[in-house]
């Protein structure tokens, strides 16, 4: 179900003049290249970089006024009005290599989107759906694993039944138009819809949802990683967002906030591909699955087909992991005039990363392990194959 060109069009420019009008919101563009967005002014360093990044910040003219908090144990953020954030991260990694450092010592504090946000997939923004689907059905009895969706705020009005989730007060988003332009913001209901389709596979998911993104779904490196202080003893996380990096590299903050999640405990970490089409780029946190750090194999990176092959729409590369479901997906949205029954027909990678966490899930509770849980699910997917990736029906 095509939408027509001229609402795909209207709602990619307003997305472009909302991401253009953010002031805190800087961009490096290169020619037939995605944008690599990032915090204006921001920094990020590892600790004991902090003196080679002070001398490369006062080379470009920031000898004072430069703030600095620790975002994480070992991992600082500098703050300077004015930044150059590409040419200074660029400058510290040069440093770092003539030492011998050959890690990613510092990167800018990258800004995030929800996979069908800045990636508009085949349709763009949802549609109502012509029926409802599969409603989620009441949890089943016995043993449950945690599931963490890590995205919008969930909203109360929706055909999503309070028993399919969990959330604290402030996970609950109550505005569909923050910005006041008479238009739904281009991502309220991500959540709901990401929770439908979990809830609609299995019964096995004691879902709890975490707000990090805003309504037109962006967050930044920072909120995402402050976001994992609080999970508890979920299993399985749930991260239908990312976007691409300076150079490609891997995100400084957030490889060190998921060693610390991954390290050691019986926890995945499941993200989606992204929408662009790329064959040939990285897109970040799903990337960390074709990485060589120790934790990459609790890395699920999921791409998206449409029963019948991989979705052009969909990125891929060497990093996927496993394919699923990712076209014209039916699930509960929310309840608002454009949108009277609440559900909703919607594309992207970003549905296809729920269908897999319902999977695992199912698996976690049988085997009692997620590493076990994943090599049964990529057993079935190996009987499929869409584009040449392992297929979930």
């Amino acid at each position: 179900m095509a939408m027509p060109q001229d609402r795909l069009h209207r709602w990619q420019d307003r997305r472009a003049r909302r991401m253009a009008g953010l002031p805190w919101l800087g961009q490096e563009t290169r020619a037939d290249r995605k944008p690599v967005w990032y915090t204006r002014d921001e920094l990020l360093v590892l600790s004991d970089h902090r003196a080679s990044a002070e001398r490369v910040l006062g080379g470009l003219g920031h000898t004072r006024g430069v703030g600095e908090t620790e975002l994480a144990p070992g991992l600082l953020r500098l703050r300077a009005d004015g930044l150059d954030v590409p040419t200074a991260a660029r400058r510290v990694r040069e440093a770092a290599a003539r030492d011998g450092d050959e890690r990613t010592v510092v990167s800018p504090n990258h800004v995030f989107v929800s996979t069908p946000f800045e990636h508009g997939g085949p349709f763009g923004p949802p549609q109502p759906a012509p029926k409802p689907g599969d409603r989620p059905g009441p949890r089943k009895p016995g043993q449950q694993v945690g599931v963490a969706v890590i995205d919008t705020g969930v909203w109360r009005d929706s055909p999503l039944p309070a028993h399919a989730y969990t959330a604290a007060p402030t996970d609950y988003e109550i505005d569909t138009d923050v910005d006041d332009d008479g238009v739904m913001d281009g991502d309220v209901g991500h959540a709901n819809f990401i929770i439908g389709v979990i809830g609609a596979r299995t019964g096995k998911a004691d879902v709890r949802a975490m707000r990090v993104l805003d309504t037109f779904g962006l967050c930044t490196e920072a909120d995402l990683i402050l976001s994992f202080a609080r999970l508890t003893d979920e299993k399985l996380i749930n991260l239908s967002l990312g976007g691409y990096t300076l150079d490609d590299q891997p995100p400084l903050a957030l490889a060190t906030a998921l060693s610390a999640l991954l390290t050691g405990r019986d926890r995945l970490v499941v993200a989606a591909a992204g929408n662009d089409g790329l064959r040939d780029r990285p897109f970040w946190p799903a990337a960390f699955a074709g990485t060589d750090v120790p934790w990459a194999d609790q890395v699920v990176a999921v791409a998206a087909h449409d029963g019948k092959e991989l979705c052009d729409w969909s990125n891929a590369g060497p990093w996927v992991t496993v394919t699923a479901p990712g076209a014209d997906i039916t699930s509960t949205f929310v309840k608002h005039g454009q949108f009277p029954t609440g559900w909703a027909l919607w594309s992207g990678t970003s549905f296809a990363t729920p269908h897999v966490v319902a999977l695992l899930a199912e698996q976690t509770v049988r085997s009692g392990s997620t590493e076990v849980a994943l090599k049964t699910v990529l057993a079935t997917a190996a009987n499929r194959s869409y584009g040449g990736y392992p297929g979930l029906a």
